[in-house]
């Protein structure tokens, strides 16, 4: 049997070398010659770079520039397969989608109509409300300021549309909100209690195929540092009402959630992507990575939800050198 033969292109790849490492083990695990194009504003600086296969330059990915960039790598290079790893380069690539299937690739990324959901936290907030999802109380800028007494103090702010744990604050009452904020803000309850990322998988047919908390015991720059699988039916069963509340959403996404003691888990956010912490669960077993090289190859789906508990993860740093 001749040996099949994949591109893919890891976009914004900075330091995501775990989440390279996963791809080439996927490979290894399903005898597919895999090359691994990665590509960053400055790729000569970034470890997951230096470390593919090829490496390339393109724009910020709020540039008008940015997809037409990554549709000529795309085509250069054969590439099968899209994996955008930051929240702000998934709305150029789902626009773009049909013009990289016309090349014979699948971008990993949501239709539009969920990318616009999981961009806006308030959008995300009301759509999982709807659903029976449950999610801390949340106002706008407006809504805070006409209604105070709607939310309980102290309260928990971020940008709507952020990510990457910027723009983050805590207000104690009414008067320490500025009057004017540089972007869209939420405010929410600010709720208490361990902290813990889902990872899902839901399949090109739509089917949510595995769901995998892992509890974040220590964060860093908005990434796990340290954390440990939990196997809990609650978090099964909101990972399922999130797929309900978002039919199409597809491939790999995660989610946050603060389980406090006294109103219970709640979801802060989804992003519809690879999250920093998938090494942990790739590590389990739910090896989303493998997955996708499977729909992509036109393998059969090992697609399971027969991870391990208790898997703990210690993160490092390491170091990649040049010259």
């Amino acid at each position: 049997m001749t040996r099949k033969s994949l591109a893919i292109l890891i976009t914004s790849a900075g330091r995501r070398v775990g989440l390279l490492q996963c791809f080439r083990a996927a490979a290894e695990r399903l005898d597919v010659d895999l090359t691994i194009i990665a590509c960053d504003l400055n790729p000569d600086e970034s470890a997951a770079c230096a470390l593919a296969d090829h490496a390339a330059a393109v724009p910020r990915c709020d540039s008008p520039d940015y997809a037409t960039s990554i549709l000529e790598i795309v085509r250069q290079h054969g590439v099968s397969l899209v994996i955008p790893t930051i929240d702000p380069e998934l709305m150029p690539l789902a626009q773009a989608a049909p013009a990289f299937a016309n090349l014979g690739a699948r971008v990993h990324v949501s239709p539009v109509n969920v990318i616009e959901v999981v961009r806006d936290k308030r959008l995300t907030i009301q759509k999982l409300s709807e659903a029976g999802v449950p999610v801390p109380r949340t106002l706008d800028h407006q809504e805070l300021l006409e209604r105070p007494q709607d939310i309980s103090w102290p309260i928990f702010a971020k940008p709507s549309g952020g990510s990457a744990s910027r723009g983050l604050d805590v207000f104690e009452t009414l008067a320490d909100v500025p009057s004017e904020f540089p972007e869209p803000m939420i405010f929410q309850d600010k709720l208490n209690g361990p902290e813990y990322t889902i990872n899902m998988f839901v399949d090109a047919s739509g089917q949510l195929c595995t769901v995998i908390p892992h509890l974040r015991i220590q964060i860093r720059a908005g990434e796990v540092e340290k954390g440990e699988t939990r196997r809990r039916n609650d978090l099964q069963t909101i990972a399922e009402g999130i797929a309900q509340a978002l039919p199409d959403l597809r491939g790999v996404a995660c989610f946050q959630i603060i389980d406090d003691p006294e109103h219970g888990p709640a979801v802060l956010e989804i992003n519809a992507r690879f999250g920093g912490g998938y090494p942990l669960a790739d590590h389990a077993g739910a090896q989303f990575a493998q997955w996708l090289l499977e729909e992509v190859a036109e393998l059969p789906s090992t697609a399971n939800n027969n991870w391990r508990d208790g898997v703990k993860m210690m993160r490092y740093d390491s170091a990649v050198y040049q010259g």
